[in-house]
C-alpha cells in the first residue's frame, strides 16, 4: 500500500468546502455527486434533504425535489444512510440493501403471509394506494408501542418496502404512497443482471468516498449504513487503494483516504466567501469527528437530546463562511415568518465582511422557504429583523 499524502487542514478545508458547496446547475448535479441525500421527516425550516439542496442550488425552494422525484421519475426513495433520496442509476447496487435487511422482517414474512399476499394483490389490482386506502385491514394491539404501530398493513409496507418488493411512488401529504417496485424502477435497471454482493460492497464504497470527499477507514458505522462489517470494509479499501482509486491521504495526523478527483481540487483556489446555511444531515457532516479534527467545530445535533440537557438548541445549523465554521443559529419558518431563534457564533470568528454576505445569504434563505419576513429573537445575531415587500 502507498503511503499517505501530506495534506494541511487548511488545505484540505478548502477542497472539502469546494467539493461541497460549489454551485451546481440542477438537482440532478447534486444527487450525481452526493450519490444520496438523507431523507428526514423534521421541517422547522424544510427538511435535511430540503437543506442540503438549498446550500448549492441557487433559486430551490422548499419542496422542489418531489417533482425530480414523482414526475420525472430520476430519483427515488429508498435506503442509503438510513432513509434518502437516491438517483434511479445507483438502484442496481443498493439491491443488496434489500437482502440485508430481510432477516429484520422475517417475523412479518412468516407469521403474517396472508397480509403480505392481501396487500401485493390490492397494489397490483388498484395501486397506487395509501395505507389506509387498503380495503385489507388488521391490527395487532400486542404491536402498540412499537415503532410501526399496530396496523398490519403499515407494518407490513415497510417489511416489503425494505425488502424491494414495493417501493414509494409519491407522497400526500407527507405520507408514502406505494406501489409495486415493478411499476417504479425503469425497466432498463431491472434488466440488468444482479452485481455480486463483492461488486455492490466495492462501488458503495466508492460511492461513500466521492460523496463525502474525505473518508476516515474507522469513521462510525452509521456512516457507512450497510453490512460490510470492519475486516472486509478494511481489506475492500486496500485492494481499492492498491487500483489506484483510492488514494490514502494524512491531514495533520488525521488518517483517510479521497479519489484522484477530488485530491484534484487542491489545486483549485477558495470558493468565494459565502455564508452557507448547513444541512444538520448533510455529507460534509456525516463524520463529526473528522469535522471537529479539521474544520475545530464540535456539532451536535440535538433534536433527541432532552430540552433540559441541549447546550445549543433543538435544530440548530452550521454556519459556514468561507471554509472557517463561524457559527450555529436555530431557524423556524411559519407562515411566511423566519425566525431566528438562536445564534452561538464561534470565539474565532472573522469579522470582515461577514455582517454583508451573512444578509444575503439570509434573504436567499427567506426565499427558499417563502418568507418575507424574518423575526430576530436572539439578541446576539449580528443582523436586525428584515422584510422583503
Amino acid at each position: 500500500m502507498s503511503n499517505p499524502i501530506e495534506i494541511s487542514k487548511t488545505d484540505i478545508r478548502k477542497a472539502l468546502i469546494r467539493h461541497h458547496f460549489e454551485l451546481q446547475p440542477d438537482q440532478m448535479s447534486v444527487f450525481r455527486k452526493l450519490r444520496s441525500i438523507q431523507f428526514d421527516p423534521l421541517a422547522p425550516v424544510g427538511c435535511n434533504h430540503d437543506l442540503v439542496l438549498q446550500s448549492r442550488l441557487v433559486g430551490y425552494r422548499i419542496g422542489d425535489w418531489e417533482k425530480t422525484a414523482y414526475k420525472d421519475r430520476l430519483i427515488y426513495d429508498g435506503w442509503d444512510k438510513m432513509a434518502s433520496l437516491v438517483p434511479f442509476e445507483g438502484w442496481p447496487w443498493r439491491r443488496y440493501f434489500h437482502i440485508w435487511h430481510r432477516p429484520g422482517f422475517d417475523k412479518i414474512f412468516s407469521d403474517h403471509p396472508h397480509a403480505v399476499e392481501a396487500i401485493l394483490k390490492e397494489l397490483d389490482s388498484r395501486g397506487p394506494l395509501l395505507p389506509r386506502e387498503f380495503e385489507f385491514k388488521e391490527r395487532k394491539e400486542e404491536w402498540k408501542g412499537s415503532w410501526y404501530g399496530p396496523n398490519v398493513v403499515k407494518v407490513t409496507l415497510r417489511a416489503l418496502w425494505h425488502t424491494g418488493q414495493v417501493m414509494t411512488t409519491g407522497r400526500r401529504n407527507g405520507h408514502h404512497v406505494y406501489d409495486l417496485t415493478e411499476r417504479v424502477v425503469p425497466e432498463h435497471l431491472r434488466a440488468l443482471p444482479m452485481p455480486t454482493e463483492r461488486e455492490a460492497k466495492r462501488e458503495l464504497i466508492m460511492e461513500r468516498h466521492r460523496a463525502c470527499g474525505v473518508v476516515r477507514p474507522s469513521a462510525a458505522y452509521e456512516m457507512w449504513s450497510y453490512r460490510i462489517y470492519v475486516p472486509e470494509r478494511k481489506a475492500l479499501i486496500r485492494e481499492l487503494v492498491d487500483e489506484g482509486a483510492l488514494v490514502p491521504v494524512n491531514i495533520e495526523g488525521v488518517i483517510g483516504h479521497a479519489t484522484p478527483e477530488f485530491l484534484t481540487l487542491l489545486d483549485y483556489p477558495s470558493l468565494e466567501g459565502c455564508v452557507r446555511f448547513v444541512a444538520p444531515l448533510d455529507q460534509l457532516m456525516w463524520d463529526r469527528k473528522l469535522i471537529a479534527q479539521v474544520f475545530d467545530f464540535d456539532y451536535v445535533w440535538e433534536v433527541y437530546v432532552p430540552e433540559a440537557k441541549r447546550k445549543w438548541g433543538y435544530y440548530v445549523l452550521p454556519v459556514l463562511f468561507g471554509n472557517q465554521f463561524v457559527g450555529r443559529v436555530e431557524f423556524y419558518c411559519r407562515a411566511g415568518v423566519l425566525e431566528v431563534r438562536r445564534w452561538h457564533q464561534e470565539p474565532t470568528s472573522p469579522q470582515h465582511g461577514f455582517k454583508d454576505v451573512l444578509e444575503v445569504a439570509l434573504r436567499h434563505l427567506m426565499d427558499y422557504c417563502s418568507a418575507t419576513r424574518m423575526e430576530v429573537n436572539d439578541p446576539a445575531f449580528p443582523l436586525p429583523s428584515l422584510t422583503i415587500p
